[in-house]
């Protein structure tokens, strides 16, 4: 039962090629079904985020299929592509991949909170898929165990630095004051509420969010005073707009060039701050060229993020340590689940011997046999079938030069 994972991220694909293979949420429950069906995988789960796509997999060992072929089929991805970008982690390098991962460890920003929720997301659609079987269960279990267990024990979650933190900052960086500004932010998920929450503290002026969902536009309004809006109305608010944000699930770019030239007009070409979280991005790449437009992608957030990870480097490697000694329990565990099923076809074996043998055992009694020869006959029958295997192998493995064999054999079947 081989574990694999296989998937790009922000540190081995740009995000022209990440946003080819983006999932929404709504797209889950189809490509969940589909990868199993069309890969041969016994288990699997998918989590995809604006930094990464992964597919987290319990390899069948008769696979008729290989998930980056599933991939590229569910995509529409150049293969070529997305192999020069794809990264394929096995067994125990993979089930400490998914520890980094929930703890935050292998994100853009160290020690991010967010993951661990959307790694959760990505589990429950799994379980409500059945897709998720004893081996992903009891993988992602663990690995909620342990980044609770890395968060309360090491310094890696203090003083949090967040995608939405470092957007605001960089507005601060462009716009300096923010208390006489405009902010837009599009989308109304946990980023886009991180992002209102610390343009709020530091006072910005007006506040305007846009979704697809008004009702959700509303009720993320009232709790930072802002000013809810419908993604048809985006024209308009852009052109009111020194601050934009967006993060949504959209296939499309909600956000054209054509919109923020006309906005840029409107404005006098006054400078706009446009921070596009999304992947697929909101934001048309086009708009960077106009002039007066500062546009920053979740990539171009790397540069900014570097010095939280030199100041997290103590906390890091702490938690790296926790992880190996973790990601061995695991392997552990998961190695008694071969053994289990071994000893387990062994018992079935012997059972259906044991009934086979005494099935004929009763119906020479029924006819009338000597019970001592009966007796004799299936105590014979039963050691030589049961022995029969075994011995064979045995010889083979002592004329192969196969000497641990034989002497493992002979720890297990000798007094």
């Amino acid at each position: 039962m081989p574990i694999r994972v296989l998937g790009v991220s922000h540190k081995t694909a740009p995000i022209d090629v990440r946003e080819q293979i983006a999932l929404n949420p709504d797209q889950l429950p189809s490509a969940l079904q589909g990868l199993v069906q069309d890969s041969g995988v016994s288990e699997a789960l998918i989590l995809s985020t604006c930094n990464r796509t992964e597919l987290y997999c319990d390899l069948k060992s008769n696979a008729f299929g290989h998930p980056l072929e599933w991939m590229v089929r569910y995509s529409g991805i150049d293969a070529s592509i997305l192999e020069s970008h794809v990264y394929t982690l096995d067994n125990e390098h993979a089930v400490r991949h998914a520890l980094r991962v929930a703890c935050g460890l292998d994100s853009m920003v160290v020690g991010e909170p967010q993951i661990l929720g959307q790694v959760k997301q990505a589990y429950r659609a799994a379980v409500d898929q059945g897709t998720a079987g004893k081996i992903l269960n009891k993988l992602f279990q663990h690995s909620f165990f342990v980044a609770k267990q890395i968060r309360t024990q090491t310094s890696i979650g203090e003083n949090p630095v967040s995608v939405a933190y470092v957007a605001v900052q960089l507005a601060k960086q462009i716009h300096g004051d923010l208390s006489d500004k405009t902010a837009l932010l599009v989308g109304a998920g946990d980023t886009i509420t991180l992002v209102a929450h610390h343009l709020r503290s530091n006072n910005i002026a007006n506040l305007i969010i846009a979704n697809r969902t008004v009702s959700r536009a509303q009720e993320l309004a009232s709790r930072f005073d802002a000013i809810p809006a419908r993604l048809t109305d985006l024209p308009q608010h852009l052109a009111t707009a020194d601050i934009v944000v967006s993060s949504t699930a959209s296939r499309l770019p909600l956000i054209t060039a054509a919109a923020v030239r006309t906005a840029l007009a409107a404005r006098r070409q006054a400078p706009m701050f446009i921070v596009d979280l999304a992947v697929p991005r909101d934001v048309e790449p086009g708009t960077a060229q106009l002039a007066d437009v500062y546009l920053y992608s979740v990539d171009d957030l790397n540069r900014v993020v570097g010095e939280n990870a030199r100041l997290r480097e103590g906390a890091t490697a702490q938690a790296e340590e926790m992880i190996n000694i973790q990601a061995q329990s695991y392997m552990d565990w998961l190695q008694c689940q071969d053994s289990t099923q071994t000893i387990v076809a062994i018992r079935n074996e012997a059972e259906r011997l044991k009934e086979q043998f005494l099935d004929k055992a009763r119906r020479r009694l029924a006819a009338g046999d000597d019970a001592e020869a009966v007796i004799t006959a299936l105590a014979n029958g039963l050691v030589n079938r049961w022995l029969h295997k075994p011995t064979i192998k045995i010889r083979e493995a002592a004329v192969d030069g196969q000497d641990e064999i034989v002497r493992i054999a002979r720890d297990i079947l000798t007094p």
